[in-house]
This record gives structure tokens, C-alpha cells and sequence, in this order.
């Protein structure tokens, strides 16, 4: 299919929670201007003609409270304002299987979860037998993907896929061994859904990790990699950022706190 042949779809993030940080603790290496650097929690809805997408499933007020994050409302609640129903999401990527990215699928029954073979590997792997890597996972949640699993609902993938015309999965590892960006063709081009390949822009632009991380390497080079896959720095949109909320236009009422990375960024 050639370029000019390919769907445009609209993308909207959907900023469901927050929480304070230092700037300190967003980078492997230190920074000595150090200040307030907080991180917001999305998920993203790909909407096309007739089918939808969802990226990413986000965390419920309980997983919130027990992990000290503010819970500003339901990542799937949310979607009603993008006037999206549960029961209408029939496909969902989960970029990996951190808490905050793939928590509430029990929200979802009957969705197809797209995620990377190696991702669920490495959630019950031996790696699981140091906290730190472990700690940003739910065994709540890795249970309820392995009875996805066994109800036959999970499309696995090895590396790189296309899901459909104009949406296409790039694996990257990482930050987890399985983790997957997002590559969307829109009306302004190829948008890079970069998830925690990149948590924020300085992440990425600056070639400086962020310290969750399984491997550095594949980290920067997936920094790299997914440079070169948006049309612009502006079509690699990063997991965390609050300056997504800032460069892109509102979408709606402002209350709702949704942004179309479809469309160009403000200024």
C-alpha cells in the first residue's frame, strides 16, 4: 500500500493521573539543576473511520492509592468523552505490562490485547527475582493477562508487526524487554507513540535514560530508532510528559484533559 493510500487516524491522549517528582529522579544521570519534574499518566485512543484503538489500559484508584499517585479519574471511564464505550474498544495494544500501563483490562472483557511475547516472558521471568525490576509490576495484573491468555484473547507479537493499515508496532526492549512503541499514520504525518521508551522529551531529544530501565543499551538505541520513525522530533510523543498536555491542542471541554497529537502542535 503506498503512502498516500494509507488511512489517517486521529489520536487523542487521555491524562488519567499525576505525581510529583524531582528532576533528579527522571535521569540516569545526575543532573546538578535539580527542581520539580512531575510525571502524568496517559492512555491513547487511535479512532479511525470505523474501528478504534486503544494503547495502553492505565491504573485503577486502588493501584493509585497504594502506590501514592493522584487518581484524576478512570483511564476507561475516560474515554466516554471521545464519546468511546468499553464495548466498542474491540482492539488493545499494551505497550508492557507495568501497573501503570496495563492494570483495568478487566474493564475490557472480550478486547484482543496485542502485546509482545518476550514482554510476558520477562513478567514471570527469573529478572522478576530483583525488586527493582519487579517493582513496577502488579501480580494482580500479570494473573489477569495469563487468563486472557487462556480464554484465547491475547495476539502475541514477535518485534516489529503492522495490526492494520497505518498502525504499526515497533519493539524496542529497553525499559522492558518487551516493551513496544506505537508508529500511527495521521493527517501530519507518521506519529511515534514512544510510551516508556521515552518517559519525557528530555529523554529522548537528549539521549539521558530514564533509571527504570532493563537494558541501556536497547534503550538508546530504541531512543534513536524511533527518531527516525516520526516525521518530525514534534511526531515522537513521549509516555509522561506533562508538556504533552501544553503542546498539543485541548480536545473538548479542558475539564477532560484530552489532547489530539493528530493535529499540530500549539505555536
Amino acid at each position: 500500500m503506498r503512502h498516500g493510500d494509507l488511512p489517517q487516524f486521529e489520536v487523542y491522549a487521555v491524562r488519567y493521573g499525576t505525581v510529583h517528582r524531582q528532576r533528579s529522579e527522571n535521569f540516569i544521570v545526575r543532573d546538578f539543576h535539580d527542581g520539580p519534574m512531575p510525571m502524568d499518566y496517559f492512555v491513547w485512543l487511535i479512532r479511525g473511520k470505523d474501528r478504534q484503538y486503544l494503547v495502553d489500559t492505565g491504573f485503577n484508584a486502588d493501584a493509585a492509592a497504594a502506590r501514592g499517585r493522584q487518581f484524576l479519574r478512570s483511564p476507561i471511564a475516560g474515554l466516554n468523552s471521545l464519546g468511546v464505550s468499553p464495548g466498542q474498544i474491540a482492539d488493545v495494544i499494551i505497550t508492557h505490562m507495568h501497573y501503570d500501563h496495563a492494570g483495568n483490562i478487566d474493564l475490557l472483557p472480550g478486547a484482543r490485547l496485542h502485546v509482545q511475547e518476550k514482554e510476558l516472558q520477562y513478567s514471570v521471568s527469573k529478572y522478576m527475582g530483583f525488586k527493582p525490576l519487579r517493582h513496577a509490576y502488579s501480580v494482580r495484573d500479570v494473573e489477569a493477562m495469563v487468563r486472557r491468555l487462556y480464554n484465547d484473547e491475547i495476539v502475541f507479537h514477535d518485534g516489529d508487526s503492522r495490526i492494520a493499515p497505518g498502525i504499526e508496532l515497533v519493539h524496542v526492549g529497553g525499559h522492558t524487554m518487551g516493551l513496544q512503541a506505537v508508529r500511527v499514520h495521521t493527517a501530519r504525518g507518521w506519529v511515534v507513540l514512544a510510551s516508556d521508551a521515552s518517559h519525557y522529551y528530555d529523554n529522548i531529544l537528549n539521549e539521558s535514560p530514564f533509571p527504570v530501565v532493563h537494558d541501556v543499551g536497547a534503550m538508546l538505541l530504541g531512543h534513536r530508532r524511533l527518531m527516525s520513525l516520526g516525521e518530525s522530533p514534534s511526531h515522537v510523543v513521549p509516555g509522561h510528559d506533562p508538556l504533552v498536555m501544553h503542546r498539543f491542542p485541548r480536545h473538548g471541554d479542558p475539564a477532560n484533559e484530552l489532547v489530539a497529537l493528530h493535529l499540530e502542535p500549539n505555536g
